[in-house]
């Protein structure tokens, strides 16, 4: 153990967050826009000589200073950070990391769940936390020629999830529904999948399920070392991409489904990268035009800004009667204060 000292840097700190943003930039860091915690480590003087911090289940944006480098700092940052984690009752911890990074990770007790060369490794600090995923995933595997999947984040459910839904269920024996059960969005997980579920309780060929910590949203993965915002979602996309091969290697899979959205930069660069590399693991990849409605595509970004701007009304052409029902009722008042709330609601 070194003699310097770790604390939290608080927001109204400007002198520490200011060390604090020059340490990361000095090692090619972005400060990550979703922090949750900040700790650093000062020496003598105050200055700052190293900083980690947490976002959820992750750990992120951690740096030690160059003139302090060999000492084994980050050892002690890492476990601050899982010490705090520990105490707020988390305990199944993940990180990001440069690939010449993931052998000193692996030292302090994270294991690698996937590699993208030249790009990000995706680890989590229990070592059969990931196969012990796949093998209860496993369990729901059905018979058939034709298995399909698709990853719904639905914030909210609207006509046009519903649209690809029923196309890929009605395209094929069995199709495995994947709900984003990370908390990011707007609408939180536990109303986007009561929508769901009830959206689509018609359909009898679908499977369930959670995706859990490994299908993350893109609110979620990592900047902080990532060139600019396009390597950041190419980055996503690509782990997105292996580790859904391997969930599709346990459930049979054979093709996915996903919904086109011509403004989307994000959908546009990880609908690219799925057609261009699912077909090289047997897994096709269909992309489905959106539905339209009056002539405009039917969107959650559409539903969200007219329940920001009081049109309620006007999402009952956009949404399921159970998704409408919800937001006319006293059970949706919280969320949509939220939304009215936020500035911004379309997703880029």
């Amino acid at each position: 153990m070194s003699e310097y000292s770790i604390s939290k840097v608080y927001p109204s700190d400007k002198r520490a967050n200011a060390q604090v943003e020059n340490l990361l930039l000095a090692e090619g860091i972005r400060r990550d826009k979703n922090l949750d915690y900040t700790c650093a480590m000062y020496d003598d003087d105050m200055n700052v000589i190293a900083t980690g911090s947490c976002f959820g289940n992750t750990l992120r944006c951690m740096a030690v200073s160059t003139s302090h480098q060999g000492e084994g700092l980050m050892n002690e940052i890492v476990s601050h950070l899982v010490q705090y984690e520990y105490e707020h009752r988390i305990n199944h911890l993940f990180l990001y990391t440069k690939c010449n990074s993931a052998k000193f990770f692996g030292d302090l007790g994270f294991y690698e769940i996937v590699r993208i060369e030249n790009q990000v490794v995706f680890m989590e600090n229990r070592r059969t936390g990931f196969s012990d995923y796949l093998a209860d995933l496993a369990k729901t595997k059905r018979d058939g020629n034709n298995i399909a999947a698709l990853v719904l984040n639905a914030n909210p459910f609207t006509l046009g999830h519903l649209y690809l839904v029923e196309k890929a269920a009605g395209e094929n024996d069995f199709l495995h529904v994947f709900i984003v059960s990370e908390d990011a969005s707007l609408v939180p997980f536990s109303v986007r999948k009561k929508l769901i579920l009830e959206g689509t309780s018609h359909i009898k060929n679908l499977i369930y399920h959670d995706t859990g910590p490994y299908i993350i949203s893109n609110a979620t993965f990592p900047s902080y070392f990532q060139k600019d915002d396009s390597a950041v979602i190419e980055s996503h996309a690509n782990l997105d991409l292996e580790v859904f091969v391997k969930i599709a290697g346990a459930l049979g899979i054979n093709a996915r489904y996903v919904g086109e959205e011509p403004k989307s930069l994000v959908t546009g660069i990880y609908n690219r990268i799925m057609s261009e590399k699912l077909p090289e693991h047997g897994i096709r990849c269909v992309i489905v035009p959106r539905k339209t409605e009056g002539g405009e595509v039917i969107s959650a970004s559409s539903v969200r800004q007219a329940v920001k701007e009081g049109r309620i009304e006007d999402i009952r052409e956009l949404v399921p009667e159970s998704t409408y029902r919800y937001f006319t009722s006293p059970e949706a008042e919280e969320i949509i204060k939220r939304i009215r709330g936020t500035d911004n609601v379309i997703h880029y």
